[in-house]
């Protein structure tokens, strides 16, 4: 089981819109629910909290080789937080007994897992925000059909100083989304790995939308 944050709404009913937040390496559940304030008040919001310890303090949701490419991500890992990601969203669905579609937003490496957890389950999500971060095909696996993917929209950020995921690598995922047909918005700001100001604002308004 993992540990989370939650907001919750003040009434909750079948369709309450329900937003996962993933944070990114060495970060915890506490970063990205600092946007909660900023957040529809009618949503319920959820913040987990990866399930690996990383060296310098906080949590993983796998971990990194930073100097062999190859490595850079630990499919083994990842697939074990895509599931428990899925396992906790489903017992939080059922807690509250709400039964529409998810939302998910992701920072680097919870933006990696963002990716994944949209194309390969589709059925499950409605809008996607990935900041900072590239869709790994290791943990995409095989696509669906376009028809599949229609219903979803993505909001795709990067810094164009980004030293830790090149904005090139970040580009690939508006690439992806654009061969796919889908719909999107990405956007470049001059920040390195994180989230300006211009970029939370953008942010927020995509999920007020």
């Amino acid at each position: 089981r993992m540990n989370y944050l939650v907001r919750e709404p003040e009434n909750i009913h079948a369709q309450t819109p329900i937003l996962v937040l993933l944070h990114g390496y060495g970060s915890d559940e506490n970063d990205l629910f600092s946007f909660t304030p900023d957040l529809p008040e009618d949503w319920l919001i959820v913040s987990f909290q990866a399930p690996h310890t990383t060296p310098n303090g906080g949590f993983s949701w796998y971990d990194i080789d930073f100097l062999d490419e190859e490595k850079f991500i630990n499919v083994p890992q990842a697939e074990e937080s895509i599931e428990l990601i899925l396992k906790a969203i489903e017992e939080i669905k059922g807690k509250y007994k709400i039964s529409g579609a998810v939302n998910l937003c992701g920072f680097s490496q919870g933006g990696i897992l963002s990716y994944a957890l949209a194309f390969r389950f589709p059925q499950l999500f409605h809008k996607i925000a990935c900041l900072s971060a590239y869709p790994e095909q290791k943990i995409i696996k095989n696509l669906l059909d376009r028809k599949a993917y229609q219903h979803l929209f993505f909001f795709i950020s990067h810094g164009v100083n980004d030293m830790v995921i090149p904005l090139e690598w970040g580009k690939k995922g508006a690439e992806l989304l654009y061969d796919m047909s889908m719909f999107f918005s990405f956007r470049e700001y001059q920040s390195g790995h994180g989230v300006d100001a211009r970029n939370y604002m953008d942010l927020m308004e995509f999920f007020k939308k």
